[in-house]
């Protein structure tokens, strides 16, 4: 994200496909130095993929809560229904159908990543928050009186965070490999756009001449993906540990040592 930042100003342009030349990693496919290039090129990747993450949820958590919900039959059709038939629609395919048809930029396309992402997004959020909709506790709030708004998410909501983290998680990785396929195939994006899945394709041709333009942005690729996995992980196992969710002895006698929860 802060890459742009210390790129700098463009150099003049050196031969194709170089190494040295005061470029650390060479030159790409048009004599573009590298190692700006790939300072550039993560921002739109990662922006793209958290925007269409944030989409999918936004669209797909009060379908899911409302199905898991909802006493009438009819109305959890009409909403998972319709899902079920994108569901079948492979992601990559409905992307390159809707690029067929417009091009899409930077927003159209995290538009496009959300929509393929909510139906299975939604369908994690129904089974999540169905079990915690059958507990006595939800009835006893609606023979409270409570507001729908107040079970649905001041309880069903929270008891499903566990189970919506662990897929966040997942799902980040699906999107961003989405994302870069979509950049990859020129979805998009510019097709000389300071992008590292664009950087793959354009620099493919000169691998076994310059591998630095398409090694380093394939390993920075792969090692967003796992990292974003390895820290949800980490997230999830923190809170585990020390009860934090759940408020439990463990998890207040922790915090009352003063160490950080």
């Amino acid at each position: 994200m802060l890459g742009p930042l210390l790129a700098g100003e463009p150099g003049p342009r050196a031969a194709s496909f170089t190494a040295g030349g005061g470029h650390w990693l060479g030159t790409d496919f048009v004599g573009r130095d590298v190692w700006r290039e790939v300072l550039l090129g993560g921002r739109s990747v990662v922006l793209v993929a958290l925007t269409a993450t944030a989409l999918a949820y936004l669209v797909a958590l009060p379908l899911g809560l409302v199905s898991a919900l909802t006493h009438r039959t009819w109305l959890e059709e009409l909403l998972m229904r319709p899902l079920d038939v994108l569901l079948a629609v492979p992601s990559l395919l409905m992307v390159l159908l809707v690029a067929a048809v417009f091009t899409p930029g930077a927003v159209g396309l995290a538009l496009l990543v959300a929509l393929v992402n909510i139906p299975d997004a939604a369908r994690i959020v129904r089974a999540g928050a169905a079990e915690a909709a059958s507990r006595p506790a939800v009835e006893a709030l609606r023979m409270q009186g409570e507001t729908w708004w107040r079970t649905a998410v001041g309880y069903v909501g929270r008891s499903t965070t566990r189970v919506l983290a662990a897929d966040a998680g997942v799902r980040f990785t699906g999107v961003l490999y989405l994302v870069a396929t979509a950049a990859f195939l020129g979805v998009g994006v510019e097709p000389d756009a300071s992008d590292w899945a664009v950087m793959v394709d354009r620099n493919r041709t000169g691998l076994f001449v310059q591998p630095w333009a398409v090694v380093v942005p394939a390993l920075l690729i792969v090692a967003l993906t796992m990292g974003g996995n390895l820290l949800v992980d980490s997230a999830l196992e923190h809170r585990k540990k020390y009860g934090i969710k759940y408020g439990t002895k463990q998890g207040m006698k922790h915090r009352s040592k003063g160490r950080p929860s």
